[in-house]
């Protein structure tokens, strides 16, 4: 495996710097010092045409304002936070509010549009991008000094293995996610809604109608929202279910069940992904808005042409509902791990 990297622009005075990993197979992971963007993932298909997999911008001043959060890391939490209220520990802290009426991903200069710390270790199968960054006390209004780091561990045999840790001094929030786009059929060439997509998932979290979650479980039997049987992901998409109609399509969090594993296929390029983590739910986001931002295939960005799958806890709802799931205490470690396999399907 060979790492190299390269100064792509700077940014307030910041260089921009994307790091390059290229396994001998083919295998090419690029991941930007700025947000722990990746702007590529390089798989092979089934006739062994080398494309990349992500939805990305063609130029990198599209990366600096990112309104669509293209392949960032999020924090210090993901999600909407229902008013960007919050009480911790018999304190009112009322968060920026970046989303209407609401918190999300982070605030107006979440952990997103930073520009973390790289460091490198290699392996004899596998290089890794530790990147890390310290997120200080009342930044968004979030009580606390944060150090965090989040690891990309990537493997010659097409596996991303994603960690984040964090240590705070003082009670806070912390629900980090990868907000990368994926699309299997390569270099863009189709919308997501052709491929296909199996959840380990029995349970929606109802959203209202401004996206937060109500605290209420929904059973996915009999609904749109059904894919413990690998379906097609635009299959019932447009349908007139109250949900798919709040989310104009799929923004939402699914729990996860045992084996907590999230599969998805693109049955022309015969790619496959699987996912596996530790986290509670997946918010699996459509891409039902664009940004209007010109894409590497020289095109604008189209509705649908890419899918998220955010692993976290539960975002935080109507009456702080799974709060409990986004807070960690003084000393106190925050883990999590999310796992990417890449593969070929029969």
């Amino acid at each position: 495996m060979k790492y190299t990297k390269r100064i792509v622009g700077s940014l307030n005075g910041e260089v921009i710097v994307a790091h390059n990993i290229k396994a001998t197979n083919g295998f090419e992971v690029e991941i930007l010092n700025l947000g722990g963007i990746i702007t590529k993932i390089i798989t092979p298909d089934k006739d062994n045409n080398l494309e990349n997999i992500v939805t990305a911008y063609k130029n990198i001043e599209s990366y600096y304002t990112n309104p669509s959060y293209f392949g960032a890391i999020v924090g210090r939490t993901s999600g909407r936070i229902c008013e960007g209220k919050v009480v911790i520990e018999g304190k009112e802290y009322n968060l920026n509010k970046n989303y209407g009426l609401h918190q999300g991903h982070g605030g107006n200069s979440g952990l997103s549009s930073k520009v973390w710390q790289v460091d490198i270790e290699e392996g004899r199968d596998y290089i890794k991008l530790n990147l890390s960054i310290k997120s200080y006390h009342n930044e968004e209004n979030y009580p606390g000094n944060l150090h965090i780091v989040v690891s990309f561990k990537v493997y010659e045999n097409y596996i991303i293995e994603e960690t984040y840790s964090a240590i705070t001094d003082k009670t806070t929030l912390i629900n980090m996610t990868n907000h990368t786009y994926f699309n299997l059929s390569g270099n863009l060439k189709r919308p997501v809604t052709d491929q296909y997509m199996k959840l380990d998932s029995n349970k929606l979290v109802e959203i209202d109608d401004t996206c937060v979650p109500t605290g209420k479980l929904l059973d996915v039997t009999d609904t749109p929202f059904d894919f413990r049987n690998i379906k097609c992901i635009g299959e019932h998409i447009d349908d007139s279910h109250e949900q798919i109609k709040i989310g104009c399509g799929y923004d939402h969090p699914f729990l996860l069940e045992k084996k907590k594993n999230i599969y998805m296929e693109d049955k022309i390029s015969k790619r496959n992904m699987n996912i596996t983590t530790n986290q509670k739910s997946v918010v699996v986001y459509t891409m039902n808005f664009t940004d209007d931002q010109t894409l590497y295939n020289n095109k604008k960005d189209q509705r649908r042409y890419g899918i998220c799958f955010e692993t976290q806890a539960p975002p935080i709802g109507r009456n702080m509902c799974f709060i409990e799931d986004s807070l960690i205490n003084k000393d106190e470690e925050y883990s999590q791990k999310t796992i990417y396999k890449f593969g070929i399907s029969k």
